[in-house]
């Protein structure tokens, strides 16, 4: 591949700027720029983070919620509804990832985010107030139904920096599910059922007392507003001009960029054929194993808390919700230290397929490492359960990552957001079943009281 693993297979930057036109805005200001941009990277990571969210808080408090509100009389069946709920906030993803893709290329990436982050403050507070199952059903499915964030900030991180400096760019993306895993659990799991915890300041007559799980998603509804404004100077990369530009200019951009008209008609056709992205094989091999994985991340996150959480005369472990999220923000620590220093250095070497081959064989060996992890007194436990929770987040991040890269290397400027959607459809559409089929295992899982078949599902995924 001409130009090497960091720099776009399909795509040349153009000399010519047109005056008006976002998107060569920021070309040129790249162009002037050779450096890292810090400032954008760190807005990007910012929204990524608000997005994550309300994903990674309610892991600590899901099974007490489904609890409280009494849908089941058995404990044993909690489970079998907490699956359905994961599973309804992906199911609505799946719907409209593409579409907001296609959005995207079309109006441009900064409407998309806005609107994104919009109806998190809307949706992730009404989710706080349910008071019904049905209703939070409900909020979670609208929640994952207008987030069409994750395909067009992957693009947009690829379009704010040189080809040099995108796989940091990528990196930050997954740096901020991490930071997601800090501070969503411990949001979660500190903030959940404040009038049980600080009775003093959370008087049980209160509006907390009322709707325990409405102050932590009240809380990321105001860091999702204070992002939203900040959204208002984030740069448009998206290019509005047409491709019939002036005569003088496309004679200019042939010369810049064209040695000759072969290379143009070449450049052409190249660009016709991955109009179809189904059969753009690069983009689709990296988009079915980032499904995959993704299934796996999904079906662990959700077992990995009911398992945890669960007494242990049901093959779980015992702890409490704040237990669970201080694990939890260990990994995400973990995850950043990580990637930051040591990601990098294996991408330098290896590569990315070599490196999400690696990851995906290691990842399936330390799974078959849980089961025993049920007869470990509580010192080791807590260090075994960390070490092994930060190293499966890794192997996971690792493998995502790469798949990142590959995926916004596979397709032109145009048609990025779109194949980027589609990889989070594809994705979400996995992860609607993952969590629902976590739950049900888990559910048999309790009545046999073995907690081996929490991790059958995640072992089965990652051997596929």
């Amino acid at each position: 591949m001409a130009g090497g693993e960091g720099e776009p297979l399909l795509e040349k930057k153009p000399e010519v700027y047109i005056d008006g036109c976002p998107g060569c805005a920021v070309d040129r200001r790249k162009a002037e720029n050779p450096g890292v941009p810090y400032g954008l990277f760190f807005h990007i990571w910012i929204i990524n983070l608000v997005s994550c969210l309300p994903i990674s808080s309610l892991l600590p408090f899901q099974y007490f919620m489904i609890r409280d509100l009494h849908i089941t009389e058995r404990v044993e069946d909690i489970g079998f509804y907490v699956g359905f709920l994961g599973a309804s906030y992906m199911l609505g993803r799946s719907l409209t990832s593409m579409i907001w893709g296609m959005v995207a290329d079309r109006i441009g990436r900064k409407p998309v985010i806005m609107i994104t982050i919009l109806s998190t403050i809307v949706f992730n507070t009404l989710f706080g107030l349910s008071t019904r199952y049905w209703m939070a059903l409900a909020t979670r499915f609208l929640l994952g139904f207008l987030n069409g964030l994750l395909g067009p900030i992957r693009a947009y991180v690829v379009e704010v920096c040189r080809p040099k400096h995108q796989s940091m760019g990528l990196t930050l993306v997954s740096t901020s599910w991490a930071i997601a895993l800090i501070i969503g659990p411990a949001i979660g799991g500190y903030l959940a059922q404040p009038t049980e915890k600080c009775p003093k300041l959370f008087p049980a007559n209160s509006l907390f007392g009322r709707f325990p799980y409405f102050l932590p998603c009240l809380c990321i509804s105001v860091f999702c507003f204070v992002v939203l404004v900040s959204c208002i100077w984030l740069p448009e990369t998206l290019h509005t001009h047409k491709l019939n530009i002036k005569e003088d200019q496309a004679i200019k951009y042939l010369n810049a960029n064209l040695a000759d008209f072969e290379e143009c008609v070449e450049q052409c056709d190249r660009s016709t054929k991955n109009r179809n992205l189904f059969k753009n094989w690069p983009l689709m091999s990296s988009i079915i194993l980032f499904c995959t994985v993704s299934f796996d991340d999904m079906a662990y996150g959700e077992i990995f808390s009911l398992w945890a959480e669960s007494d242990r005369k049901y093959g779980g472990l015992s702890l409490s919700s704040e237990d669970v999220g201080q694990i939890l923000t260990i990994t995400g620590a973990s995850i950043i230290l990580y990637q930051t220093f040591i990601y990098p250095r294996i991408i330098k070497v290896l590569g990315p397929i070599k490196a999400s081959r690696i990851a995906t064989i290691l990842s399936m060996v330390l799974l078959s490492a849980y089961p025993p992890m049920t007869h470990l007194s509580k010192p080791w436990l807590y260090l075994v359960l960390n070490f092994a929770s930060a190293l499966k987040n890794c192997f996971v991040v690792t493998i995502v990552t790469c798949t990142f890269i590959l995926q916004n290397n596979s397709v032109p400027q145009d048609r990025r957001a779109t194949a980027n959607g589609l990889a989070t459809t594809l994705m979400s559409f996995f992860k609607v079943f993952a969590p629902a089929g976590a739950g049900i295992v888990s559910f048999h899982g309790r009545k046999n009281a073995s907690m081996l078949s929490y991790f059958q599902v995640t072992k089965w995924c990652s051997s596929f």
